[in-house]
C-alpha cells in the first residue's frame, strides 16, 4: 500500500506542468523586449542599463518601447497599467519587486530608484554580472541569456546609502550599482552638515550682531566656524525666513540641515543656553529645543541635525520631533573592534541608544579609514556588519559610511563595495560577501589577498593597539607593522601576482592594492636610526612610479600629494651629511611641552630623525602657551645656521607659531638675542613642515643656543577651534 501512495504521489508531480526557464537572448539575436509601463526618469534608466549590458553579455541589442502591448518573454519595467498586477503595498522607497511567473518579466518599484536597483539586481545575481569599481566590472560572454523563474521583492535596510569612492565622481554606473546616493540627491539645496555658518554667515552678521553667536570664555565669538547662540530669538527668525526661501528654491526636496559648525566645546555658554543645557544634562539640549521650534514651523519638512562631538549625548527631557532627523556621528570611536566591544565605542552606543529611545528618525554618520593616511592599511573589514546591524536595532534611517575611498588608499574599492552591500542588507554575511569581491576582483590572487587582511586583522587585535582614524603607521611599527609580518605580508602579495602575471588587469589591481603597504614601510623607515638608505631608496623609486601610474591624487583628507611625499622623502627623512652640531645635544625646557610631550622631549628635538605628517609621532608640542627651551652643545662651537622644523595641520588645531626668537650664549645664564623671525598666519588646509631657520653672514660662536617660540596659542574666528587653545609642534633643531 505504501508504494503505491508513493507512485501515486510523483505521477502527480510529473502531472504539474513545469515553468519554462525564460529566453532573453538566443544566438546573439533579441528576444525580449524591453517595455516602459511609465515615463518615470528612473524606470527608462533602468531600462537603458538593462539594454546596456544585455548587449555586453550576449552582443544583443533589446528595443526600449514605451506602453507598448507586452507580449510573451518581454520585460516591463514600472508602475503603470501593465504592470498594475503586481504587490506594491509591501515595498519601501527604493524597494523593488521582480516576477516573471506568468511569462513577462516584470519589474515595479516601491518608488524612488527601485526600477534601476531590480535591474541591477537581475543583471548581478541572474546574469552574472560584477561591478567592482571605477569602470571596473566583470561577466562572462554568452549569445543566450535564459532566465529561470524569478519571484523576489526586496527593501533597503536603509532609506538612505551614502558612502565614499573616487568612481562616485567619474562613473556614473558604479553609483546607481552600489545603490548609493549623495546630498544633493536629498538635501535642499546641498545644505547637509555644518550648516551654522551657511545659514547665517558671519561673513554678514558676526561684526553687528556679536550676541547672535556663542559666548564662551567671557566673550562672544563670531566667525566663520562660530556656533550660534541658541535661545536668541533673532537667530530663530533670521534662519527661519532663510530656510523658508531655500524650500521654496527647491519645491522637490523636504530635508534641510540645520547644524553646528564643525569643532567641539564652541557652544554658547550664555546664561539661557547654559540653564537649558544643564537641565537637560546634555549639550545637545538647547540645539534640540531650537531645531524642535523649526520642525513646528515646517511640519510638512524634515529638520536634520549634528549629535557630533559635544552634542553626541542625547536630552534627558525635551525628545525631538517626528520631523527631526538627529545625524548621529561616532567620529572618536576607535576601530579595532566593534562598537561594543572597546571603550570609546561602548560611550558611542550608549548616546545611541539614549537617542533611539526618544526617536526614531536618526541617521547614523559612520568612519572606516585613517584620514591622515588613506595609504596605510586599515584592517576593519571584520567589525563592519556587526557595527551596521547596531545601526539598524536602534533606529537608524539613514545611513553615511564615510570610508573616503580615495584612488590608491587601502582597498577602496571592496571597502566600499561591501560597506553598500551592507547598507541594503546588514543580515549579509560579510565574510561570504568578502570571497564575491576578491574573487571576481582579483581572481587567482584572490586567495593571497584574503589571507593577507585575516593576517593583520589578528595581528591588529593580538597587538593590542586602537585602530585611530587619524594614526599613523609608526604607531603600529611594533604591532600589526612589525618587521617579521611585514616580511610575511610582502611574500603573499609576490605570490599574488605571481599568480595573475599572466593578466594585466588584474595584475594592476593587485599592485594598487599594495601601495599602503609600501607607503606604511617606507614611513616607518624614516624612524629608524639605522636605515638602510639603498634599499630605502629602492623602495621609494618603486613607490614613487606606482603611484604616478595609477594616478593616486592624495595621502590624506588634506589632499597632501603621494609623490610631493616622495620628493620630500628625499629631502627630508634620508639621512643627512650635513654637520649637525646639535646631535644629541642636551635640552632645558624653559616652558616645558605639554603633557605625555615633557617626557618625549628629552631627546627627539636632537635625534637626527624628523617628524612625520602626522602629530602621533615624532614631533613635541605646546598647548595655548609659548615654548622655550635651551641647547647645549656641550663646548663652544663655531656655527652660521639655526633651524628649526615646525608642523602645520589645521585639522588637529596645529597652528604655526607667530615668531621665534634665536638667542646665543656662553655661559647658559647671559644669552645675546641674534635673530627674531616673525612668520604669518597661514589658513591653508594641507599637512606642511614650516623651517624658519636663520643664517648669520658671519659665524657664530656659543655654546649654548636659547629659543623662543610665540605660539598662536588660541584658534581664531576662522578655525573650528575658535576661542580654544591651539598647539604648536616642533620636532628637530639643526645647528651648524
Amino acid at each position: 500500500m505504501r508504494h503505491i501512495i508513493v507512485s501515486s504521489f510523483f505521477l502527480l508531480l510529473l502531472s504539474i506542468p513545469v515553468k519554462a526557464q525564460m529566453p532573453i537572448t538566443d544566438k546573439g539575436k533579441p528576444v525580449s523586449r524591453i517595455i516602459l509601463s511609465s515615463d518615470n526618469p528612473d524606470a527608462e534608466k533602468a531600462a537603458r542599463l538593462l539594454q546596456d549590458f544585455v548587449k555586453r553579455i550576449s552582443g544583443a541589442e533589446l528595443s526600449v518601447l514605451q506602453n507598448a502591448n507586452a507580449r510573451k518573454n518581454d520585460i516591463v519595467i514600472g508602475n503603470g497599467n501593465q504592470n498594475k498586477q503586481i504587490k506594491l503595498n509591501d515595498l519601501t522607497e527604493d524597494g523593488f519587486r521582480i516576477t516573471n511567473t506568468d511569462g513577462i518579466l516584470r519589474i515595479a518599484s516601491g518608488g524612488g530608484k527601485g526600477s534601476v536597483y531590480g535591474v541591477v539586481t537581475l543583471l548581478e545575481r541572474y546574469m552574472g554580472v560584477g561591478y567592482w569599481g571605477e569602470n571596473e566590472y566583470s561577466l562572462t560572454p554568452a549569445h543566450s541569456i535564459v532566465l529561470p523563474v524569478i519571484d523576489i521583492s526586496e527593501n533597503p535596510a536603509f532609506r538612505y546609502r551614502q558612502s565614499q569612492n573616487y568612481a562616485l565622481a567619474t562613473d556614473s554606473i558604479y553609483k546607481l550599482w552600489n545603490r548609493l546616493e549623495s546630498p544633493n540627491e536629498v538635501f535642499a539645496a546641498g545644505y547637509w552638515v555644518h550648516t551654522f555658518d551657511k545659514l547665517l554667515p558671519s561673513a554678514i552678521y558676526g561684526e553687528k550682531h556679536p550676541e547672535y553667536y556663542s559666548y564662551f570664555n567671557g566673550q562672544r565669538h563670531p566667525g566663520k566656524a562660530s556656533q550660534w547662540c541658541l535661545t536668541n530669538p533673532d537667530v530663530l527668525e533670521i534662519v527661519s525666513a532663510r530656510i523658508d526661501s531655500i524650500f521654496r528654491a527647491n519645491p522637490g526636496k523636504h530635508i534641510i540641515s540645520v547644524s553646528q559648525n564643525d569643532g567641539n566645546y564652541t557652544n554658547c555658554q550664555c546664561d539661557n543656553c547654559k540653564a537649558i543645557d544643564e537641565h537637560e544634562g546634555a549639550l545637545s539640549g538647547s540645539l534640540i529645543h531650537f531645531v524642535n521650534k523649526l520642525a513646528d514651523r515646517f511640519p510638512d519638512k524634515e529638520i536634520s541635525t549634528l549629535a557630533y562631538l559635544y552634542t553626541m549625548k542625547p536630552p534627558k527631557h525635551v525628545k525631538p520631533r517626528k520631523n527631526v532627523n538627529i545625524m548621529l556621528c561616532s567620529i572618536d570611536c576607535d576601530r579595532e573592534v566593534s562598537l561594543t566591544e572597546n571603550a570609546s565605542g561602548r560611550e558611542f552606543v550608549a548616546a545611541m541608544e539614549g537617542w533611539s529611545r526618544i526617536s526614531d528618525n536618526i541617521f547614523v554618520w559612520d568612519y572606516g579609514i585613517n584620514f591622515d593616511n588613506y595609504l596605510v592599511p586599515f584592517p576593519n573589514f571584520h567589525i563592519l556588519g556587526d557595527n551596521i546591524r547596531l545601526f539598524k536595532k536602534n533606529h537608524a534611517t539613514m545611513h553615511f559610511s564615510q570610508i573616503a575611498s580615495s584612488r590608491g588608499g587601502d582597498f577602496a574599492e571592496m571597502r566600499t563595495w561591501l560597506a553598500a552591500k551592507l547598507m541594503w542588507n546588514p543580515q549579509a554575511d560579510t565574510d561570504s560577501l568578502t570571497h564575491v569581491f576578491l574573487n571576481g576582483y582579483y581572481g587567482d590572487a584572490a586567495p593571497y589577498i584574503y589571507q593577507y587582511t585575516k593576517m593583520m586583522e589578528g595581528a591588529l587585535i593580538g597587538s593590542g593597539q586602537r585602530l585611530w582614524i587619524y594614526d599613523s603607521p609608526v604607531s603600529h611599527k611594533n604591532g600589526m607593522l612589525k618587521p617579521e609580518l611585514m616580511r610575511r605580508y610582502n611574500t603573499l602579495f609576490d605570490k599574488a601576482e605571481a599568480a595573475v602575471a599572466g593578466d594585466s588587469t588584474r595584475l594592476a589591481r593587485v599592485r594598487r592594492s599594495r601601495l599602503p603597504l609600501q607607503y606604511s614601510e617606507l614611513d616607518i623607515a624614516r624612524t629608524e636610526s639605522n636605515m638602510d638608505v639603498e634599499d630605502v631608496l629602492k623602495k621609494l623609486e618603486l613607490f614613487e612610479q606606482r603611484v604616478k601610474f595609477f594616478n593616486v591624487p592624495t595621502l590624506n583628507e588634506r589632499n597632501n600629494s603621494p609623490t610631493d611625499y616622495c620628493e620630500l622623502y628625499r629631502k627630508r627623512y634620508l639621512p643627512s651629511k650635513e654637520n649637525d652640531l646639535s646631535r644629541g645635544a642636551k635640552i632645558t625646557y624653559l616652558v616645558p611641552p605639554t603633557g605625555k610631550y615633557a617626557l618625549m622631549g628629552e631627546t627627539a628635538l636632537t635625534d637626527g630623525l624628523y617628524g612625520g605628517m602626522t602629530f602621533a609621532e615624532g614631533w613635541i608640542g605646546w598647548e595655548g602657551t609659548d615654548g622655550s627651551f635651551i641647547v647645549d652643545l656641550g663646548e663652544k662651537k663655531e656655527f652660521t645656521t639655526i633651524r628649526t622644523d615646525f608642523l602645520h595641520q589645521l585639522g588637529a588645531w596645529i597652528l604655526q607659531p607667530l615668531n621665534v626668537t634665536y638667542s646665543v650664549s656662553d655661559d647658559g645664564e647671559a644669552f645675546e638675542k641674534v635673530k627674531s623671525i616673525d612668520n604669518p598666519e597661514d589658513r591653508d588646509v594641507k599637512v606642511k613642515f614650516v623651517d624658519l631657520s636663520y643664517t648669520s653672514d658671519s659665524p657664530m660662536n656659543a655654546r649654548y643656543v636659547k629659543i623662543d617660540i610665540t605660539g598662536t596659542k588660541i584658534c581664531p574666528h576662522w578655525h573650528y577651534g575658535v576661542g580654544h587653545p591651539c598647539w604648536f609642534f616642533i620636532d628637530e633643531v639643526i645647528i651648524k
